[in-house]
């Protein structure tokens, strides 16, 4: 049987990008002291509700939706008896509700039954639910739980790539290639790091690249606005 990519190790990078990558993760934490999960819970289980309902979907979406989700649904067994037409309406705005509404009865229906109704601490116990993958469960381990994880969304995926940290799109083996990279205290915390620099400087599009505070360990500065001004006025928040 073929190795699956989480359980290949991932080569030993050289030491001068171990450095690099630390010192670009020390300065994103001094530009982002904030940084963290911007989805609003208070629990693992609406943590990892939010979570599922946050594909193609805006955390301020979320965040609008939850709260009168939350009170209706407190835990895995009303999750499991949900009435499915009352929980897609209160989920549609967050998109493809018919699919989320399958996955979080599923959710509920699995943790009742093999959980005693608790979101369980361990990744592999928590891929096995429905909706759940790799970056779902990291978020969960890393921000209700406390376990470090690397989270790969599609920001942490693009400024892997641009720094130089991986050449793979497979966000898997994205995630391989910064876990050999970062110290695994720092995991989860980089994540947010990575996630909030996408959002506000490092954009898909076109970065801010002469506003950037990583800009002098950046292999890939240039490739968006660099006169200082333009950039800065570029950035958000």
């Amino acid at each position: 049987m073929a190795a699956t990519p989480d359980r290949v190790p991932a080569p030993v990078p050289p030491p001068a990008l171990v450095r690099r990558a630390r010192r670009i993760n020390r300065t994103l934490a001094a530009r982002y002291p904030d940084a963290r999960c911007e989805l609003d819970f208070t629990t693992p289980l609406e943590l990892l509700v939010a979570t599922v309902l946050s594909a193609q979907s805006t955390d301020v979406r979320v965040n609008l939706v939850t709260p009168a989700l939350f009170a209706l649904y407190p835990d895995a067994w009303a999750y499991a008896g949900a009435d499915r037409v009352e929980l897609e309406e209160l989920i549609r705005s967050t998109g493809f509700f018919r699919a989320k509404t399958d996955a979080l009865m599923g959710i509920g229906r699995e943790l009742v039954e093999r959980f005693d109704g608790e979101v369980p601490a361990r990744l592999d116990d928590l891929v096995t639910l429905p909706g759940v993958g790799r970056k779902t469960a990291n978020v969960v381990l890393g921000n209700a739980f406390g376990i470090p994880g690397i989270t790969v969304d599609t920001h942490v995926g693009r400024l892997a790539r641009r720094l130089a940290w991986s050449a793979q799109d497979d966000p898997v083996r994205v995630e391989r290639d910064v876990a050999a990279l970062i110290e695994k205290r720092e995991w989860t915390m980089v994540s947010h790091r990575l996630i909030f620099h996408g959002r506000r400087t490092c954009f898909a599009r076109r970065p801010a690249c002469g506003a950037c505070p990583i800009s002098a360990d950046c292999p890939s500065f240039g490739i968006g606005e660099i006169d200082p001004t333009k950039a800065a006025a570029m950035v958000k928040g």
